[in-house]
C-alpha cells in the first residue's frame, strides 16, 4: 500500500491519482479527460490533448509502472494510466481491510 501512496523511491509519486504532492495527472478515462460542455469531446481530443486530465479523478488507481518498471503520465498509454476495475477493486479492499485492522 506504501507504494502506490507514494513510499517509493525510484518514482516519488503516488499511483492514485489525487493523492499526495505528486500523482499521475492524465489517467486513461474518458470523462476525466473531456471538457465541460458545452464543449465537444471527441475521442480524438479527449485521447490526445496534451495537458493533464480537465476533472481529477480523485481516489482511482492507475496501472502503474511496466514490467521494466518505467512510468510515464501518460493517458495514450493505457497500459500503465488506465483506472482499471479490478485492480481499483482490489485497492478499495485493502483500504478497508486496513482501516478495519487499524
Amino acid at each position: 500500500m506504501n507504494q502506490l501512496l507514494g513510499a517509493n523511491s525510484r518514482y516519488q509519486m503516488s499511483f492514485v491519482v489525487g493523492f499526495g504532492d505528486k500523482y499521475p495527472e492524465r489517467p486513461h478515462h474518458r470523462p476525466s479527460s473531456c471538457p465541460d460542455l458545452p464543449e465537444v469531446c471527441d475521442y480524438g481530443w479527449a485521447y490526445s490533448q496534451p495537458g493533464p486530465n480537465p476533472h481529477v479523478l480523485y481516489g482511482a488507481l492507475v496501472g502503474g509502472p511496466d514490467a521494466s518498471g518505467t512510468f510515464t503520465d501518460d493517458r495514450t498509454l493505457y497500459e500503465q494510466n488506465e483506472v482499471g476495475l479490478d485492480y481499483n477493486a482490489a485497492y478499495s479492499g485493502a483500504l478497508a481491510a486496513l482501516i478495519e485492522l487499524s
